[in-house]
């Protein structure tokens, strides 16, 4: 009988050991993918960047020098409206699934949220341009709603999470104070759950700030120059890289790769700042 039980304790220590050493390489593996991404963009499109390259207008087709100015100036502009129109719709959506939906209503709500998590976001370009831009012309309004689209799942289910962190003691205390499920919620819950929220609303940014498909079917007949007015289709980083990478032009390929780092730099910057800003929300709340 303790032979047998040895051979099982040896057994499961082999299977425990290929566990964590199966795990550990599929770590690095992601680790080393990410930096191969990284160094070649890096290798590739580090010489462009200048501060010039920062500052000047798009450059006219086949001649040397511009910028990516108005690149920034548009895509801030798409991804702060949609950030506007996602931020709050999310963040009721999961306040009515953690504290007010009943179990069959929220599981299908959850089910929608979910779908649209997953729904291609070539789909929502699609969407887009048949609600919006089909008859009329291209608008930095409809770029922004199909970004808001890909950004409203991601900031609900943070919100979420973030939620039911928030301690039960808390609420049953602001409750027995009198007060009202609402005003709980307003005064205790969403308080407490700020950071996360922040921090859900940071990454769905870096997301959003990267897709293409929804903005080459609302917003990819621009100008060479900044434009403030997102009644106007509004030059971005994303189409951009896209026009650039078809041309036959080595500029035009050395512009898609800094343009690319420069987008890289900010997801980076922005998901690394989410990821702190998340630990330290959970340390507190803990």
């Amino acid at each position: 009988m303790n032979l047998q039980g040895d051979r099982r304790l040896r057994r499961r220590r082999i299977v425990n050991r290929l566990a964590e050493g199966s795990a550990t390489v599929a770590a690095l593996l992601a680790v080393l993918v990410l930096g191969i991404v990284v160094w070649s963009i890096a290798k590739r499109g580090a010489g462009e960047l200048s501060w010039g390259f920062l500052t000047k207008d798009l450059p006219l087709f086949g001649q040397p020098g511009g910028g990516i100015a108005p690149l920034l100036v548009g895509s801030a502009l798409l991804v702060g409206i949609a950030t506007a129109i996602a931020l709050p719709v999310a963040v009721l959506i999961a306040v009515f699934l953690e504290e007010f939906a009943s179990p069959r209503v929220g599981a299908a709500i959850q089910l929608c949220v979910d779908l649209l998590n997953g729904l291609p976001s070539i789909i929502i370009g699609v969407f887009v341009f048949g609600l919006l831009v089909y008859g009329h012309p291209q608008n930095g309004w409809a770029g922004s709603v199909g970004l808001s689209i890909v950004m409203l799942p991601l900031v609900t289910r943070a919100t979420q999470e973030v939620l039911r962190l928030v301690p039960t003691s808390q609420r049953e205390g602001a409750l027995a104070l009198g007060a009202s499920r609402w005003r709980t919620v307003l005064g205790i819950t969403l308080p407490s759950a700020a950071g996360g929220i922040l921090t859900g609303t940071v990454l769905a940014v870096a997301r959003a700030v990267g897709e293409t498909a929804p903005l080459l079917f609302a917003t990819s007949i621009f100008g060479r120059t900044i434009e403030w007015n997102p009644g106007h289709a509004l030059p971005n980083l994303p189409v951009q890289i896209f026009i650039w990478s078809e041309s036959d032009l080595p500029e035009d390929h050395a512009r898609a790769w800094a343009s690319a780092l420069v987008l890289l730099i900010f997801v980076l910057v922005t998901s690394l700042t989410a990821r702190l800003v998340l630990a330290r929300t959970r340390r507190r709340m803990g």
